[in-house]
């Protein structure tokens, strides 16, 4: 469970495949509204078709059933950026960070939105400090160094 780079905003083309998993899982969490790993599932489809409303709704449902899982807080984050919602999507990240501290993707996320979406820099830069010191070589998703990152920040 790498960086997943956000998809392209605007829906996405939904190949037939994708849509008919997305109808299975959506007609399987109506049978069994209790079943955590599949309304985080159903997320996982809709953040990959870049419905993002749809997927925080999912992810919302997957964490109030189990509230501890920091992978679905953090897609649910990049989620709540997509739709501009990025107080939100700061407290999904360290949320997740919080409950699994070397969970790189949360913390870079967190610093993405905090330096480009809420120009907090110093913030952004004590997020991506934390992630160094987990893993000193980490990068970003386009490949670029996150120390680097950190040199051009001011």
């Amino acid at each position: 469970d790498g960086m997943r780079p956000a998809p392209q905003t605007g829906v996405a083309q939904v190949s037939p495949e994708l849509s008919a998993r997305i109808g299975v899982l959506e007609k399987a969490v109506l049978e069994n509204p209790k079943d955590a790993a599949r309304w985080a599932g159903l997320g996982n489809l809709y953040f990959d078709t870049g419905q993002a409303q749809k997927a925080v709704s999912a992810y919302e449902r997957s964490l109030a059933l189990e509230p501890g899982n920091a992978h679905v807080l953090t897609d649910l984050g990049i989620m709540q950026r997509e739709l501009g919602q990025f107080e939100k999507a700061v407290e999904s990240f360290r949320k997740a960070a919080t409950l699994q501290p070397d969970l790189e993707n949360a913390l870079f996320n967190e610093g993405v939105v905090l330096y480009y979406d809420l120009k907090r820099k110093d913030e952004a830069q004590a997020a991506w400090k934390r992630l160094l010191r987990i893993n000193p070589g980490a990068r970003a998703p386009d490949g670029q160094p996150v120390s680097e990152l950190i040199q051009h920040l001011h």
